[in-house]
């Protein structure tokens, strides 16, 4: 199978709607960007062996954190998180194990994104 189509399936494994939202938003301004996200981190890196889909998102989560000034994309990633059954303690245990390694505003920042994401997410 293409990368394309391994990707787009993968995406709507793990983002669901919200994935697709974001591919959609970038088609009339940067339709290559989506075709990197599809084809590299779903269609590629996603779709590798070694970890499973709520291990990654762990770490992608994580990684947003980390970077700091991402909520949109940490917003999109929280959902896929819970989609892909991480509890939102898990989250929250994930954001508070980072406290040490990159301090108290990220990871309060962080909270804040998943208290939105966890109001609105149907669990």
């Amino acid at each position: 199978m293409d990368r394309y189509l391994l990707g787009q399936e993968k995406l709507k494994q793990v983002d669901g709607v919200g994935g697709e939202a974001v591919v959609e938003s970038l088609k009339d301004i940067a339709p290559d960007v989506s075709k990197y996200i599809l084809e590299f981190a779903f269609g590629d890196i996603y779709n590798r062996p070694g970890l499973d889909l709520k291990q990654r998102e762990m770490i992608t989560i994580s990684a947003l954190l980390v970077e700091g000034d991402t909520a949109p994309q940490l917003k999109v990633h929280l959902n896929a998180a819970l989609n892909v059954g991480l509890t939102k303690n898990e989250i929250i245990e994930t954001f508070i194990q980072c406290i040490p390694y990159i301090g108290f505003p990220r990871v309060l920042n962080a909270i804040n994104v998943a208290r939105e994401v966890f109001d609105t997410f149907d669990f």
